[in-house]
């Protein structure tokens, strides 16, 4: 699922009968940058990416909330218009994680604006531990406008769990915090007839790997039994410090200790699963991990897909979002998802980079890059990977990501250089050391 976005303004739903656009202030989508060992209570409303753990490297996890400027403004057409699923030659359903700022409702008219026919949202404030209760208005609207656009909240939106939130949590209280958090946003899925809920899993908090994944098991068995129909699906994480999730088996873990089995689903985050060390770039590499998840999780179990590249390499555990085609996946890389049968009819999200500077030096969303995404992963489904258009487009994003792409390549390569020297110097030592007893041993037997 994890993964960049950030205050700004988009659209809003003015009626029942005419959709109009408002600029509002939005949430942040993605991930909030921590330094490391961030002090964290735990209860204060300001509480940051519990679910990420303390040890959260700089750069790997949600940065902060800034205010931007939107260049959204009232009566914007839409930037893309929704491509009919029928006409698409395999049935994928491709979109993006929008603002439901003043209103949940408000998602369904910023999804229609960049084409999207799924999408991804938060249902409150992903910043605050308690929120205000669904307004019987915003519930209202939301179903209102679901029926006027043809979505299916059942199947296609995929709204995402605080990053406050961490069901592995082994203290008391933080736990029945997490809990209630996370409960509630069931509840709000179920008012609204969504089907599916996106989370992280959370984070061991030094504790080992098998105790954490039975706490967020156990946790998932109360909040089944205490919501009737939502499926609370696992996503998928990169692998950095104590986080749960970036191994097929953890995921296993998890599921193989959750009673009802209907109610629990994996969302796949590519960027997080290539960060993690699952390759998806050729179709033997796709097609090897493909076959390990089924072997290990089961495909019956992979419920939704957030579509990144990442701007980290392989293998990295560094959680670097991508625009697609830009990042070390590679466009090659999506052509394998869009193109596979099996993941037909799952909602598959994006959750790419769409800041940008303006003339005036100030940052704004520019959601057009979501909308020429969306399009640019539809063009692809029954494309010819081998073909001169698709050739020239893989090689124009590879050029566009290169400079970003070396960058982090350099980062990469230096802690690398920089662990293996410490390791080098920690072995050295621990030489030295047992030379010197053993020396101190043969002295010993001297003198006896």
């Amino acid at each position: 699922m994890a993964g960049q976005t950030l205050k700004s303004k988009t659209n809003n739903v003015a009626s029942k009968t005419k959709t109009t656009v408002a600029a509002t202030k939005a949430e942040p989508r993605e991930k909030l940058a921590l330094k490391r060992k961030a002090p964290r209570s735990g209860d204060e409303e300001n509480d940051l990416c519990d679910s990420c753990g303390d040890d959260v490297e700089e750069e790997e996890e949600i940065k902060p909330p800034v205010a931007k400027k939107s260049k959204t403004t009232k009566n914007d057409m839409p930037l893309a218009a929704r491509t009919a699923i029928p006409t698409l030659n395999r049935a994928m359903y491709i979109g993006a994680h929008v603002s439901g700022a003043g209103g949940v409702q408000n998602s369904i008219a910023n999804a229609v604006h960049i084409g999207a026919n799924s999408f991804a949202l938060f249902l409150k404030s992903q910043r605050k531990w308690t929120n205000p209760p669904l307004a019987p208005e915003a519930k209202t609207q939301f179903h209102a406008f679901l029926k006027q656009h043809g979505y299916d909240a059942s199947q296609h939106i995929l709204p995402h769990g605080s990053y406050l939130v961490n069901l592995a949590q082994a203290d008391k209280a933080k736990a029945t915090q997490a809990y209630d958090n996370f409960v509630d946003d069931l509840n709000r899925c179920e008012a609204l007839g969504i089907q599916l809920y996106n989370f992280h899993p959370g984070s061991t908090g030094g504790d080992t790997m098998s105790a954490a994944c039975g706490r967020i098991a156990a946790q998932l068995n109360r909040a089944h039994k205490a919501t009737k129909s939502v499926v609370t699906v696992i996503e998928n994480m990169c692998g950095s410090g104590n986080v749960v999730g970036s191994r097929f088996e953890e995921l296993r873990d998890i599921i193989a200790l959750v009673e009802d089995k209907t109610r629990v689903g994996v969302c796949i985050d590519t960027c997080h699963a290539f960060a993690a060390g699952y390759d998806l770039r050729s179709p033997e590499a796709f097609a090897a991990t493909v076959a390990k998840f089924d072997s290990i999780v089961g495909l019956s179990y992979l419920r939704a897909f957030h579509l990144n590249d990442s701007k980290a390499p392989f293998g990295s555990h560094r959680d670097l979002h991508a625009n697609i085609g830009t990042g070390f996946l590679g466009l090659r890389a999506f052509h394998n998802i869009v193109n596979h049968e099996p993941f037909q009819n799952l909602p598959m999200v994006l959750e790419t980079p769409i800041d940008e500077k303006g003339p005036d030096g100030k940052s704004f969303e520019n959601k057009q890059i979501w909308a020429a995404e969306i399009k640019l992963l539809e063009g692809l489904i029954g494309q010819d990977a081998d073909s001169p258009e698709f050739k020239a487009k893989e090689t124009e994003l590879r050029a566009k990501g290169a400079p970003e792409r070396k960058k982090i390549q350099e980062q990469v390569d230096k802690k690398a250089e920089k662990d293996a020297k410490k390791g080098s110097r920690g072995a050295g030592a621990g030489k030295k050391r047992g030379a010197k007893k053993k020396q101190e041993a043969d002295n010993k037997d001297e003198s006896d």
